[in-house]
């Protein structure tokens, strides 16, 4: 496994084709400062930019994912926005997927961090949830525009209401959550959820993220026309689509090489 440092405050490895990016501020629950803010936007870059990277995974160091702003550091009028958007990816998330592995909490700007991926893995007893009006603020990390688009809209309501959290359990049930684990597992978990998505044609998984994320807010005419010009028009004369008929003839794995 090779390992850089964006920042001191996430600390990112690279396992095959999986780019693991951890929260590393466990004596503050791993709150979103400026330095763990331009690290991840820092590692969301590189896995854009980096062809042997397929997937990112987001994890947290210590007991739990993330507890959101450093609110020390908002009191200093200290920025954690970046051109990604807060928390270095809520704005502009990576092209590539990205799978969020939770443990103990994902609260605030930490849940607004895992909603910005694809994927969420949740250990059992994990909180999820969004508690800024609890301090006077709103969850101004996509939270509000995120969640009433994966969830029922009562349910969103009330967690933007009442700033009052769901476990993993609630979360999985209503959709929010793709898989549940059991404690301590979720980073096993997230790792063999991404290394599942690695295994498939490149340039066909980062087409289907973009037609699935952009489709949200089309109609269907539009959804088709999204569809056959970023899917039929693109990947349909690559390489890996030919070499996937092959492989399939033949009765052995593809041999991707994202193009």
């Amino acid at each position: 496994m090779n390992t850089s440092a964006n920042e001191d405050d996430v600390v990112v490895t690279q396992h095959e084709e999986v780019l693991i990016v951890r929260l590393n501020r466990p004596a503050a629950r791993n709150a979103i400062s400026p330095g763990l803010a331009r690290g991840v936007s820092a590692a969301m870059d590189r896995l854009d930019g980096d062809p042997t990277l397929r997937v990112g995974l987001l994890i947290g160091t210590g007991v739990g994912f993330c507890a959101g702003m450093d609110l020390k550091a908002l009191l200093r009028n200290e920025s954690s926005f970046t051109e990604r958007g807060f928390g270095g990816i809520t704005l502009k998330p990576p092209n590539k997927p990205m799978v969020a592995a939770i443990e103990g909490f994902a609260l605030a700007g930490g849940l607004e961090l895992a909603m910005s991926c694809d994927l969420i893995v949740a250990a059992r007893g994990a909180r999820l949830g969004i508690p800024e009006v609890k301090r006077g603020l709103v969850a101004a990390g996509g939270g509000l525009i995120r969640l009433a688009r994966r969830i029922p809209y009562h349910i969103a309501m009330q967690l933007a209401l009442t700033g009052d959290p769901i476990s993993a359990e609630r979360a999985y049930d209503i959709g929010l959550v793709n898989e549940l684990c059991e404690s301590g597992e979720a980073f096993e978990r997230g790792l063999a959820l991404a290394k599942i998505v690695a295994s498939n044609a490149p340039l066909a998984v980062q087409a289907s993220k973009a037609i699935v994320r952009d489709a949200l807010d089309l109609n269907e005419a539009a959804g088709w026309e999204l569809q056959d010009r970023v899917g039929l028009a693109v990947v349909y004369e690559t390489e890996d689509a030919r070499e996937g008929a092959r492989a399939f003839a033949e009765k052995r794995p593809a041999a991707w090489k994202g193009r």
